[in-house]
């Protein structure tokens, strides 16, 4: 199975300005755990993460006044549609992150998540037995 199998194409998008509680409404309202920043001053594609956001509250800054540029992971790796689950479960886990933006052709075409991949992996839900 490849990304484009089990990447979500629907993308959450945040600026660089806007604040850590706005991208969190954001994220949490559409239940991702990750935006896409872009930034075109600063020429690039970066990542915010859930984890970022807890870093940077946990570091008792204000959400209300924190921007994403100072959050962002800009050294991202990306993936490309055409690689196997397997490459891309291989990447998070050798990089320490759930998450890689998929570029197809240098274009964001869609993310792909550690949950994503389990949904490929793992058989439908089955009730649970009782105990």
């Amino acid at each position: 199975m490849l990304v484009r199998d089990a990447m979500s194409t629907v993308i959450l998008t945040v600026g660089p300005a806007h604040t850590l509680r706005q991208a969190a409404t954001l994220m949490s309202a559409r239940r991702v755990g990750a935006a896409v920043v872009l930034d075109p001053d600063a020429g690039g594609i970066g990542i915010l993460t859930e984890r970022d956001i807890l870093n940077s509250v946990g570091l008792g800054q204000n959400p209300d006044t924190e921007r994403t540029h100072a959050h962002t992971t800009t050294d991202v790796v990306f993936a490309a549609p055409t690689w196997t689950l397997e490459q891309a479960a291989r990447t998070m886990a050798h990089g320490g992150f759930r998450h890689l933006i998929v570029l197809d052709r240098g274009e964001v075409a869609g993310i792909v998540s550690v949950r994503d991949i389990i949904r490929c992996w793992a058989p439908a839900r089955e009730p649970a037995a009782a105990l």
